[in-house]
């Protein structure tokens, strides 16, 4: 039967459909798939399926054909989505796909990934949900040992690609650039950006914490602070802000589109946050990130990049993956003393670079 990167090579394929519909960090860590299978099928029409809410880091990018969009609805099983799910497989039924790529391994993936009907159906072999009923062809790359990234560098080199440095890029516009630079402009520096939420609360450093780091931030080297995050995490920068008392805050809570958020990151000097979509979105543009991981392991899902840093709790129950937490021993365990500890010498670095 061979391999199947021999099974593709004996005919490239024409059409091609990337499944990866979400979350944030999940899709900006498989954007470097793309720049690889554009090198091995120049020819191709790539698609991506995707959820409405990320089309912005897809749309417009010049390895990129279509991007297909899924309206998933609320979370959890609703009429919305099924509606959703639906109009989408009739959508992906028409495209007469010759191979799909499932990047998540779910079910709600693998159903679209049947609903494309291409005679070529790729998935992770340790798929869950039952996702691998779906596929013709599976791939190992074990999502308990191996970076997301490295993983789906797996998938490309398993497709007939090279195992190469993998390559973020982002269809960011010189309108978000100049929002950027406008926006920043009246902050100190050197920048600290803060990104104090996370949807799940075991991942929230407190934010007395972020607070502590950023008054000796202000204390040492004059730093001017900005508070960046979705419109939910409002009460928690309001709660930050007030923890900084007169520190001024440049506070862009729930008024950032993610290209304006990544043309931001990149210009910080660093960006600290939890373990949440935006850090990985600084991470692709190669902003000087500092991650704080509780009850998540940073080999699997931390930022990715030369200048990306984590500091994880090493309490006897983490990483624990739990989205709820009675203890919550992870959350002072993590000092602002440690994370200060990665942070001083980057922010010293700016200033010397600026100087």
């Amino acid at each position: 039967m061979g391999s199947l990167s021999e099974i593709v090579g004996r005919r490239p394929p024409g059409r091609v459909c990337i499944i990866k519909p979400s979350s944030l960090g999940d899709v900006v860590h498989s954007l470097p798939i793309l720049p690889e299978l554009r090198r091995l099928w120049p020819e191709a029409h790539l698609s991506w399926v995707v959820s409405r809410s990320f089309r912005s880091l897809l749309e417009g990018r010049s390895d990129l054909d279509r991007v297909i969009i899924y309206d998933k609805g609320p979370s959890g099983i609703s009429a919305k989505g099924l509606r959703g799910l639906a109009r989408l497989g009739a959508t992906l039924a028409r495209e007469r796909f010759d191979l799909t790529i499932d990047l998540q391994g779910l079910l709600r993936s693998g159903l679209m990934t049947a609903a494309t009907r291409a005679p070529i159906r790729v998935g992770p072999a340790d798929a869950r949900e039952g996702a691998g009923w779906f596929y013709t062809h599976t791939i190992e790359a074990p999502r308990a040992s191996v970076h997301a990234v490295d993983r789906v560098m797996i998938a490309a080199e398993a497709l007939g690609g090279h195992r190469s440095e993998p390559q973020f890029s982002l269809p960011i516009g010189e309108q978000d650039e100049t929002w950027a630079e406008a926006t920043l402009s009246g902050v100190a520096r050197p920048t600290l950006i803060l990104n104090v939420g996370s949807r799940w609360l075991t991942k929230r450093w407190p934010v007395r914490h972020f607070a502590e780091v950023a008054r000796r931030a202000v204390a040492e080297f004059g730093a001017g602070v900005v508070a960046v995050g979705a419109p939910e995490d409002r009460e928690l920068v309001d709660s930050l802000r007030e923890s900084l008392g007169r520190t001024p805050v440049l506070d862009l809570c729930g008024a950032t589109s993610l290209l304006q958020l990544a043309a931001l990151a990149r210009r910080s000097d660093v960006y600290l946050s939890n373990d949440t979509g935006p850090i990985h979105l600084a991470a692709a543009v190669g902003a000087s990130v500092v991650g704080v991981y509780t009850c998540t392991d940073p080999k699997l899902t931390g930022p990715y990049g030369p200048r990306a840093a984590v500091v994880k709790s090493c309490v006897w129950c983490a990483p624990s993956f739990r989205k709820t937490c009675d203890r919550l021993e992870c959350h002072d365990e993590v000092s602002p003393d440690r994370v200060w500890a990665v942070v001083r010498p980057r922010l010293a670095h700016a200033i010397g670079s600026a100087a």
